[in-house]
């Protein structure tokens, strides 16, 4: 019951006892993973940057990720955007990021990774972590990023796949994608390149991150 519990509020955390607890086992566990994401992302100053759903009704979550990433942003036109589907957790980013998005730098939207609110070849970078557990529909949410990048923009998206796997045997993440291999098919159906999985490690620790890019064939079509 308690994992079950758990899982749920994984999916769409709310502002209930367990959703907070949830809140806090995100900030404990993601925040190296939305580090690293931001780092091997490799955001210019004047870049559009999108921080899009990590699982089907999350996204920036907490805020951690966004934290990070507005800081490369020191250029007028740098631009950090988010996009999360729980109402709780837009609370709590919108609270943690109050001062960057007075400022105009930081806009944070509530919604679904199938239907982003950006107009096509907008985004710059995007990244986040443990991108593809709960999407319903993979292929046609990485179809929708692909339509926000620029052509040859770079997504960034890392996870722990032993922490994942360790997870899932204990009864939680039930029913979620665990494993990469039908994200990074759908990434490629939707027509990213250079579309790969890679083993990395900072300060010791063993992750996995998840590269893709925005066709630069795609350039000649937009300029039309």
């Amino acid at each position: 019951m308690v994992t079950k519990i758990i899982t749920q509020h994984l999916r769409h955390p709310k502002n209930t006892l367990m959703g907070r607890v949830t809140q806090r086992l995100m900030e404990r566990e993601n925040r190296f993973l939305e580090q690293n994401a931001v780092r091997l992302c490799e955001i210019q100053a004047d870049n559009t940057v999108l921080e899009c759903p990590v699982l089907l009704k999350v996204g920036f979550g907490p805020g951690l990720g966004l934290q990070e990433a507005v800081q490369y942003l020191t250029q007028p036109r740098g631009k950090l955007l988010g996009l999360d589907y729980s109402e709780y957790m837009h609370k709590v980013a919108s609270e943690r990021l109050r001062d960057h998005i007075a400022s105009g730098k930081v806009r944070l939207f509530q919604g679904r990774v199938e239907s982003i609110p950006l107009p096509a070849c907008s985004v710059d970078k995007v990244y986040h972590c443990n991108c593809h557990l709960y999407w319903p529909d993979m292929r046609a949410g990485s179809a929708e990023l692909l339509r926000v990048m620029r052509p040859g923009a770079l997504m960034v998206s890392t996870l722990n796949l032993d922490y994942l796997r360790w997870g899932l045997s204990l009864g939680f993440l039930q029913g979620a994608n665990v494993e990469p291999e039908p994200y990074l098919e759908a990434l490629r159906a939707a027509g990213f390149t250079d579309v790969r999985l890679e083993e990395k490690y900072h300060e010791g620790r063993k992750f996995e991150a998840i590269f893709a890019t925005a066709e630069k064939q795609r350039e000649s079509n937009v300029l039309k």
